[in-house]
Parts: C-alpha cells; structure tokens; sequence
C-alpha cells in the first residue's frame, strides 16, 4: 500500500488543504492520504494552536467524510508525541507495517517553519511531495533544500501544475476573528462546526 502522510496544525482544516492531498494522491498514485495533526505548535511560526486538538481532530472527520481515500490518524496527537516528523514516521510505520509512505507538504511549511532531521524524514520515505504556494519564492525553496545529498534530494517532488491555492488557515483566523465570512474557504460541514462552537471567535 502506497499511504500518504499529510501533516500539520490543520488549525482549521481548509479547502486548501483538502485540495493538496488530492493532487498528491493523484499525481504519486497513493491508495490512501492520512491527514496527521499535531499536538505541540512549538516549532510552528506561530506557536500554539488556537482550537483544541479535540476540536481540529473533529473538524478534519467532517471536512474528509466524503473521500474514501482520505483518513484522520491521531498518532501525532498522544501524550508522548513530540510533534516532530521524524519521530512521527517510525510510529506511522509501526501502525501500517506494509505501507510505503510519502510525505506532503506546503512549501510555505518547509521554507518557514524551524524543521527538525530532515535527513532521517528522507531515509522513511518513497516520496517528499512539495506542493506550491504563491508567497514562497524558487530561491527561498532551494535554500531550504540546499546541503541535502542528491540521494535524498531525488526522493522529494514538486507537485506540479496546481493552481496556486493562496488561501491559508491564518487567513481564515483573522477574518473569524474579525466576524467576517469565511464560507466557501472551508468545507460546508467544517463551516457549520466552528459557527456552533464559536471558534476562533474575537470573544
């Protein structure tokens, strides 16, 4: 089996996001995309989550439901879970034994967020699938990449062809907060859930 692992703060999940992993499972061939989020934010840009991981564990079941191909997987949200990549992916490879796993990611997250041992994510992995955003420059790219051995550096693609999907979970913070809509940059059922629970509310 060919499983994806899409991880990140998912804070919220986003159509963006849900598009990304279709493109990824389309374009490497994947059986399955498991949307992984994180517990700990503290080598996120932006520090702590702003929803609980109860509630972005919720949100992601609702935003997945209809793609057979998609599942949540809690392994980065236990106790124990450091919240980093390479100490994910030998427990996703303990849970799914015969799986041979890819990674994706936003090139935004890889550029400016404070990764850890990129080497040894390299060595867990068939493919790294690097998908693009429109603020993260080719040069910016490559300086994240730079040092990387071109064995490792063969196993990481550019998700090519997509349109630029600009929309991001900060975006969608800011203007819940500012009680603006933010209906139809977030999956209906998604939607529905942070109105009746008042998330990422100015109160």
């Amino acid at each position: 089996m060919r499983l994806g692992v899409f991880g990140g703060s998912f804070d919220p999940v986003h159509n963006g996001h849900l598009f990304v992993a279709e493109a990824a499972r389309e374009t490497c061939g994947l059986d399955r995309v498991l949307f992984v989020p994180t517990r700990e934010g503290k080598h996120y840009r932006h520090g702590a989550m702003n929803a609980s991981t109860a509630d972005r564990a919720a949100m992601i079941r609702l935003a997945i439901a209809a793609n057979a191909a998609f599942a949540l997987d809690e392994s980065d949200l236990a106790d124990d879970a450091t919240g980093y990549t390479a100490d994910l992916l030998p427990r996703l490879q303990a849970r799914y034994p015969d799986a041979r796993l890819s990674f994706v990611v936003g090139s935004d997250s890889l550029v400016r967020s404070r990764w850890q041992r990129l080497d040894e994510v390299l060595d867990r992995l068939e493919v790294f699938m690097v998908a693009p955003r429109g603020d993260v420059t080719t040069a910016e790219l490559e300086a994240a990449l730079d040092g990387i051995d071109p064995v490792r550096r063969a196993k990481i693609r550019m998700l090519e062809n997509l349109p630029l999907v600009d929309e991001s979970a900060t975006v969608i913070r800011r203007r819940l907060h500012e009680r603006a809509s933010v209906r139809y940059l977030i999956p209906e059922p998604v939607f529905r859930y942070i109105a009746e629970r008042g998330l990422y509310s100015s109160s």
